[in-house]
């Protein structure tokens, strides 16, 4: 008999996750049935959808609240059908505030439960890492510090790598980059992120041009490129321009999306703290993190995490390998004294460049075909 598979993934990253390791379980098991939830992509590689990815999409705690009607009968839905299918294995990928709540229901009706992507036990206290333990039978870990952390709760987890270091060169093509984009080979490049979001773009857009302005006053030739994901968030950053009274030495290049481009093509990064962190860091792109968010929200903050950094190469690392500047440090003297180091010594951009080649190579470890080889063993009957 075939074996059935359900996955669930939240969002267009998990998607991707999620078609990558169907991809590569039909490699193993042609006739399995995947079954789910799921975006286009997994549905290019064979998911029969239940529902689509983008109806778990919530933005921020009150979407939460108004759509939890309708994410509670997706949820009830979900359990129906997967109990109807007599599925062999539940994996949710990412989406931990849905899919841990699934998997825990499944687990006590017998059905074993695989969570790839783990939250980030590593960053916050209390007992997250006791939740996950009553809701995944198995974790898969993107990073290499992961496992051990469960291992002290008796939670069975693997690293398989990150997709992101399958994806990118391990030497970028800096000037290949720029002449797409059609800047001088030699000119100081820096690349504005103040966040996918716009709450974030209100927050970071005027101190982030600000600092181009400080930069652009010792940096003659210097140029910058802004990439934004959408109309919102590039609005906003115009009206930050505008307001600046910038001069003609300043030069700044909005960008709609091509991040991963605009970070290959300059000298040094600034931006908000996230993902994008540790794409610098793949893109071996000198950076400095600044974040701020509202007073109440960091005072709690401070006191649910128990690292002192925030940006994931410094944690990968334990270390500062890079400026973070939170809160009152995130102004703009500061963040272009930041960027200046970089951009004026080599000795030390060398040096931060060879850690993040190190860090490339520990966290390139073919993802999928790693994550296929847990899920194997799990249907086989092993842990």
């Amino acid at each position: 008999m075939a074996v059935t598979i359900a996955l669930v993934a939240g969002e267009a990253s998990g998607d991707q996750l999620g078609a990558r390791l169907i991809a590569a379980l039909k490699a193993r098991l042609p006739d399995a049935r995947f079954l789910g939830i799921g975006g286009a992509q997994m549905r290019e590689e064979g998911l029969v959808a239940w529902h689509d990815s983008e109806r778990l999409a919530v933005n921020g705690f009150g979407d939460a609240l108004r759509r939890l009607p309708e994410l509670l009968a997706i949820r009830r839905d979900l359990l129906r059908r997967i109990v109807d299918a007599d599925v062999d294995l539940f994996i949710g990928i990412d989406a931990p505030d849905f899919n841990l709540g699934v998997e825990r229901r499944l687990k006590k009706r017998g059905i074993r439960t695989l969570h790839y992507v783990s939250p980030s036990i590593w960053a916050w206290r209390g007992g997250r890492a006791r939740k996950i333990k009553r809701s995944a039978d198995h974790v898969l870990c993107l990073f290499p510090c992961e496992p051990e952390l469960y291992a002290k709760h008796g939670v069975a987890a693997t690293f398989v790598g990150h997709p992101l270091a399958d994806e990118f060169p391990l030497f970028p093509d800096k000037a290949g980059a720029r002449a797409q984009l059609g800047l001088p080979a030699e000119s100081a490049v820096v690349a504005l992120m103040p966040g996918s979001r716009i709450g974030e773009v209100e927050a970071l857009a005027d101190h982030f041009v600000s600092c181009a302005k400080i930069l652009a006053g010792r940096f003659p030739d210097i140029r910058f490129l802004a990439p934004v994901l959408s109309r919102e968030t590039r609005d906003r950053l115009a009206q930050a321009i505008a307001s600046a009274q910038l001069d003609a030495n300043t030069r700044i290049t909005i960008m709609i999306g091509h991040s991963h481009l605009a970070m290959i093509a300059a000298d040094a990064v600034l931006l908000a703290s996230g993902t994008a962190a540790l794409e610098a860091a793949l893109l071996k792109r000198p950076m400095v993190v600044a974040y701020r968010i509202s007073r109440f929200s960091y005072w709690i903050l401070k006191r649910l995490m128990y690292l002192p950094w925030v940006s994931l190469p410094n944690i990968l690392a334990r270390e500062a390998l890079v400026p973070e500047l939170l809160q009152d440090d995130c102004e703009p003297g500061k963040m272009a004294e930041a960027l200046a180091h970089w951009l004026g010594d080599s000795t030390a951009t060398g040096l931060l460049i060879d850690r993040f080649e190190t860090l490339h190579k520990t966290l390139a470890r073919d993802n999928a075909r790693r994550a296929a080889e847990v899920v194997l063993a799990m249907l086989a009957g092993r842990p």
